[in-house]
């Protein structure tokens, strides 16, 4: 990671910190930038664990934009002016979202790069997730120049998997 990318991501966390005050639970870089793989094509994952949140995804995002509008110009300066600023993805979730799981979680038991964790919260989530992945013997399986998630490897037909 560059020392550009890196300030990328330090002012991320100071402008989340900063916008979401104390409802600031967690916040998690995800995707090609945690796992390393960062190109002028990818775009920046991050989950943001706040509560509360408002009701709805526009509503969120409409709430981050001033986030994501103070970080227009180191955006702007991880590739240089030949390549257009890195977009942001987020993904908002409140802590009782989080604890209902979501498939997007299993990457992150992987590759994920906690900025703010407030009292370990999903550093404890991700733990639990990778041992109920473990007991369920859950694999990720290569296929076609991409993958996916086998939950339980001997489920049988109609069996219902939680993790």
């Amino acid at each position: 990671m560059t020392d550009v990318q890196r300030m990328l991501l330090a002012a991320l966390a100071d402008a989340c910190r900063a916008h979401y005050a104390d409802r600031l639970v967690s916040l998690v870089v995800f995707g090609s930038w945690a796992r390393g793989a960062v190109t002028p094509e990818s775009d920046l994952d991050c989950l943001i664990v706040a509560d509360p949140l408002p009701a709805g995804r526009l509503a969120r995002v409409r709430e981050f934009e001033p986030v994501e509008n103070q970080l227009s110009l180191l955006r702007a300066a991880v590739w240089g002016p030949e390549v257009p600023p890195v977009d942001l993805s987020p993904v908002f979730r409140t802590p009782v979202e989080v604890e209902r799981g979501s498939p997007l979680f299993l990457d992150m038991t992987l590759h994920a790069i906690l900025l703010v964790d407030r009292d370990d919260f999903f550093r404890r989530y991700l733990e639990r997730l990778r041992q109920r992945m473990q007991e369920l013997g859950t694999q990720r399986v290569s296929a076609g120049g991409g993958y996916y998630w086998v939950y339980k490897p001997d489920a049988a037909p109609g069996e219902v998997i939680e993790l």
